[in-house]
């Protein structure tokens, strides 16, 4: 399973196994002793089957109930289910009868080997983030603490994505812990690419909206239909000249207003219902259910704030010039002093940890432009 997707259409059907793909999710490995008989002798015995990661896991489900722990693993992603989404999937589907999506057919498995070969020269390296020691995230709740990491893997997969594009790097492990020593350790070559401010940039676009839903307390879809009800309360306010508190609505209502089924919008009511969104008026003794909005509808949509750094702030902080940064000039730092930008005086290289790259760095003043230029390229 190394270095393999596995692939689950349903998470239902996984339920049972949702400790196991837990546990190699977090582990990376997974061991498990089972016990079976023994073809030759007959005797039951343990057998112990061992799987090694990492494993990519992807699954997909209906339903709005998934296993928190599995969750904060993941990333959620969630389907388009606007009339727009809907009108264009029409218009594929109508194109795919022409002539041109008769070719289009017949060209698919060109252009699925032309993605998987692009794929292909993708080859393992390690990613190095200068600018790690500055970056921030929210840290309100304990759960962020897998977020944050998801966020770093983000940025250095965005890197990996575009490592002929970056020059790779050179250092060499274990030469300097041998003489520190006296062990005879043997020196190796360690290649890492390095992520630039573009990379972050890109990252911090995508992370609100696939790290801010994975924070929310709603489910994507649940979290659609509130803002439904706020524009069909808002309808209903400006029709009725009356206050929110009387802008009743049923479930009826909000299967016109929405375009949902009513299974839907009931199994979505109950979700706001429980986390006291929305509360019941009425609907005994044979009346209609009505519902009440208790949050603003007045309220801007809900936009995911988790904290990110601005690029640009990180850009005066590290004096990292950016066409530098795009095309790093051509220069072999094998052996080429890192320190902190700015910082000429440092002369010996710096652990690849991000500790030089300190929120606490001096000024750039009049430093040497030389040591900004190593900077950039360490």
């Amino acid at each position: 399973m190394k270095h393999k997707i596995l692939a689950i259409v349903e998470e239902e059907d996984a339920e049972k196994a949702s400790y196991a793909l837990k546990l190699l999710q977090s582990e990376g490995e997974l061991t498990i002793a089972s016990t079976g008989k023994d073809p030759n002798t007959g005797r039951m015995e343990t057998q112990e089957y061992h799987v090694e990661g990492p494993v990519m896991i992807f699954l997909t489900t209906t339903t709005i109930d998934i296993d928190d722990e599995l969750l904060n693993r993941c990333l959620v992603l969630s389907v388009d289910e606007s009339a727009e989404q809907t009108a264009r999937i029409h218009g594929q589907q109508r194109r795919a009868r022409t002539l041109a999506g008769l070719l289009a057919r017949e060209t698919r498995t060109d252009v699925l080997a032309l993605w998987r070969d692009a794929q292909r020269l993708i080859r393992p390296l390690g990613v190095v983030n200068p600018f790690a020691g500055a970056l921030t995230f929210t840290s309100g709740r304990t759960r962020t603490r897998r977020d944050h990491e998801k966020y770093l893997t983000l940025i250095d997969s965005i890197e990996l994505l575009h490592q002929h594009q970056r020059p790779v790097r050179k250092r060499s492990a274990g030469s300097e812990a041998a003489g520190a020593s006296g062990a005879g350790l043997a020196s190796r070559t360690v290649e890492f690419i390095e992520v630039t401010l573009t990379d972050i940039e890109t990252a911090n676009a995508l992370a609100p909206e696939l790290l801010g839903r994975s924070l929310d307390e709603l489910p994507p879809q649940t979290r659609r239909l509130l803002n439904h009800l706020r524009e069909l309360v808002k309808a209903k306010m400006a029709e009725g000249k009356m206050g929110q508190g009387s802008a009743l609505f049923s479930r009826r209502d909000v299967c016109s207003s929405c375009g949902w089924t009513y299974t839907q919008v009931r199994t979505h009511l109950e979700r706001l219902t429980e986390v006291e969104l929305v509360a019941v008026r009425g609907g005994r003794n044979g009346s209609t259910l009505q519902y009440e909005l208790l949050t603003d509808a007045h309220a801007p949509e809900e936009t995911w704030q988790i904290g990110l750094i601005d690029p640009a702030a990180l850009r005066g902080k590290h004096c990292y010039d950016a066409d530098l940064a795009e095309k790093p000039p051509d220069l072999d730092h094998q052996n080429a002093p890192l320190g902190p930008p700015c910082d000429p005086a440092i002369s010996r290289p710096a652990a690849l940890n991000g500790s030089a790259l300190s929120t606490t760095l001096p000024p750039c003043g009049n430093a040497h432009p030389e040591a900004a230029r190593i900077a950039v390229v360490s």
